[in-house]
């Protein structure tokens, strides 16, 4: 038994619904395609974790507040038990990770170097005094910071279950730094600074 509507009635109708094309191809997923189903899973169970080992990284360049803010998170995250990963920087967004964490727990921080302790300027190694946790790598005291620096950055991404990347549009090396964490499936927070 049908109900027929009037006109009036059929064009209020028309103006309330919405339209979706369907695409017959949507459902299908290509044979060379990843596994998005397995990969959804995996970040789920990270977020999930009780405690994760989170990197924290990011530009140099930043402003008191913005530094105040990563030295906030950098101790929160560590009082519900993760742990930071993070490189040497006597400012910027791995100081202040730095400082947050030794704030908070200093058991709970790894920071690894581009290269040595030696190589660093006097004010980053006069940071890490008291850091129980630091990776240096000699093996790279001839390379430039620049390459040191992109290496040092994928070594704390493969450490780490999540990303956390404070930076501006323009910073190739830390845009580089995401892609290589997404592309290895990392759970990743970007803060653009401009």
């Amino acid at each position: 038994m049908g109900i027929l509507m009037s006109a009036e009635n059929q064009d209020k109708e028309k103006e309330t619904s919405i339209v979706v094309p369907i695409d017959e191809d949507m459902d299908k997923v290509a044979s060379n395609s990843p596994n998005t189903v397995d990969e959804l899973a995996m970040e789920l169970a990270t977020i999930k974790q009780p405690a994760k080992k989170i990197a924290i990284i990011g530009s140099r360049n930043l402003p008191i507040t913005h530094q105040q803010m990563i030295e906030t998170l950098a101790m929160a995250l560590v009082m519900q038990g993760n742990t930071i990963i993070t490189s040497g920087g006597s400012s910027g967004t791995n100081a202040a990770a730095i400082r947050g964490t030794m704030k908070a727990n200093p058991d709970k921080l790894k920071v690894v170097l581009p290269q040595t302790i030696g190589q660093q300027p006097s004010d980053v190694q006069n940071q890490l005094i008291g850091v129980p946790n630091i990776v240096e790598h000699a093996d790279r005291a001839m390379m430039t910071l620049a390459d040191a620096s992109r290496v040092c950055n994928r070594e704390i991404i493969d450490d780490c279950n999540q990303l956390i990347c404070f930076l501006s549009h323009t910073s190739k090396t830390l845009h580089s730094a995401v892609q290589y964490a997404e592309e290895g499936h990392k759970v990743v927070t970007v803060f653009y600074l401009d």
